[in-house]
């Protein structure tokens, strides 16, 4: 027989899963992040590749890469001196479709009086 959870226990798993989610969603809240996601979706790159795609030097890029790992979106691996990244969970990018889809809805609307 399965134990029965409270209403407190079910509000603790949800609120846990929330902030789960809002964690993960922060740590894609910035331009250069999104931007190395992105970058990360055609294939594995070392940081000095990736940095030189941005306007910031080596120490920011691995700063933002390093968040990233945290949050479990990409993860890594050490060459020689080099490290290099790939994205651990491509299935976000289905996430970033969706948001481009609402802008564009977004920009049609604003732009045609609705």
């Amino acid at each position: 027989m399965k134990p029965v959870m409270t209403q407190a226990q079910t509000h603790t798993q949800s609120q846990e899963r929330l902030n789960s989610r809002a964690a993960l969603l922060k740590a894609l809240a910035h331009p250069t992040r999104l931007w190395l996601v992105e970058q990360l979706e055609q294939q594995e790159r070392c940081v000095c590749e990736l940095t030189d795609g941005v306007d910031a030097d080596i120490s920011t890029v691995s700063k933002h890469l390093s968040l990233l790992r945290q949050a479990g979106i990409v993860a890594s691996r050490r060459e020689g001196k080099q490290i290099y990244y790939r994205l651990e969970t491509p299935c976000l990018l289905g996430m970033l479709t969706c948001i481009e889809t609402a802008l564009e809805a977004q920009t049609s609307k604003s732009c045609c009086g609705r």
